[in-house]
């Protein structure tokens, strides 16, 4: 694969589709990527359209994924695809990814990575009997500055973490959306297409990778609050959650999408010993820390002081926005630099290849499945579940 752009394929994300356009946009970022094949919508004339606005060949504009795994698996090594990207609601993401995974394709899935954990489970055994690289879009820790945070707490900068507050604030669901005719609200508020948690998997689960990945620490117990607020909702729309963290640490999750006005507004506080710093993904750009015994810093994108691991993660100078789309591309650059060097697993943490894979993906689908027992339980907390390694 060294030497030439990889091909993508991808499930899902058909002509009117969010989270498609973004998918595309992060991959043509770098130039690592060429979308050359899809099945993108279940409805044909839908499907045609959207490969023909984005200019591919109608012969690799497939009707479904086993239709497109079979073709491109039957091309020629170095004309079929090289991995899947899988776009879809909820529900066809385990399905999509073991047919993948079995027919010998890389995956780049979108989160949550499945409905629940048993289908999660499914697709990591698939993963590890195939051989082949599973990858999480879990956008937010792509960010340069999350790097900066994490490589910050790992090196002991503000000594032992004793508290992980994060937050993923929205309100975009604050009126009955999913009653009203909004594709999007529809399907993430059905739990047939979208598993098990509404703000819980939706964002809920953003908010949690991101707490273990920049803490370094892993939850342990939890104690949660579930509520519905919009009347007839069939899913969760406002989370609270107490963690207990193994290392010792405590911490609170917040995610709810009913809290009016509000935009995107996912934050993560840590405090150690000595310090503590602050991240928002609307100012994604600045990283706040501050300290015991002395004035507060602001560490800005592109600044002095940036730890080694941080800058291959960015891409303007200094005072330029790094933002969504960029966060997105670096995922699918590392995804390109594992396949490259044949690295199915990523690279290690902190490294310009790492990217969130099957680890995140089964801690989040037990992090959901805890927080609904734990919301249904009469007792205090509730023990995360113990996972294969």
């Amino acid at each position: 694969m060294a030497g030439r752009r990889l091909k993508l394929a991808m499930a899902g994300g058909g002509e009117g589709a969010f989270i498609g356009g973004v998918h595309r946009m992060a991959a043509a970022l770098d130039g690592d990527w060429q979308l050359v094949a899809g099945a993108f919508s279940s409805d044909p004339a839908r499907n045609r359209r959207t490969g023909e606005q984005l200019g591919l060949d109608p012969a690799r504009v497939y009707d479904t994924l086993d239709a497109l795994l079979a073709d491109e698996r039957a091309r020629p090594e170095g004309d079929r695809i090289d991995a899947v990207a899988i776009v879809t609601p909820n529900h066809l993401h385990a399905p999509m990814a073991i047919a993948a995974l079995d027919a010998g394709f890389p995956v780049f899935s979108e989160k949550p990575m499945a409905m629940n954990l048993a289908e999660a489970q499914a697709i990591a055994e698939a993963a590890r009997a195939s051989g082949r690289l599973y990858a999480l879009a879990f956008t937010y820790s792509g960010y340069p500055m999350v790097e900066e945070a994490r490589a910050r707490v790992a090196r002991g900068d503000f000594g032992r973490v004793r508290l992980v507050h994060v937050e993923y604030v929205q309100g975009w669901l604050s009126s009955p959306l999913d009653r009203e005719g909004n594709k999007q609200a529809e399907w993430r508020t059905d739990p047939a297409r979208a598993g098990l948690g509404g703000a819980l998997g939706d964002i809920g689960t953003h908010a949690f990778q991101l707490a273990e990945h920049v803490s370094g620490l892993t939850v342990e117990a939890l104690s949660a609050d579930v509520t519905t607020h919009v009347a007839g909702r069939m899913l969760d729309d406002d989370v609270n959650v107490l963690l207990r963290f193994a290392e010792g640490a405590r911490g609170t999750l917040r995610a709810t999408q009913v809290a009016a006005g509000e935009e995107n507004g996912l934050r993560i506080r840590i405090h150690g010993e000595k310090g503590g710093l602050e991240w928002s993904q609307m100012e994604p750009n600045t990283l706040t820390l501050r300290w015991l015994d002395r004035p507060a810093e602001i560490v800005r994108a592109g600044g002095p002081g940036l730890s080694p691991t941080t800058l291959p993660r960015l891409r303007t100078p200094s005072g330029h926005p790094e933002g969504y789309i960029e966060a997105f591309g670096n995922l699918y650059r590392a995804v390109a630099g594992s396949l490259r060097d044949d690295a199915p697993k990523g690279g290690a943490l902190g490294e310009a290849e790492w990217f969130p894979g099957l680890e995140s993906g089964l801690r989040t689908m037990a992090f959901v499945e805890a927080v609904l027992e734990s919301a249904q339980s009469d007792e205090k907390w509730t023990a995360f579940p113990a996972l294969a390694d």
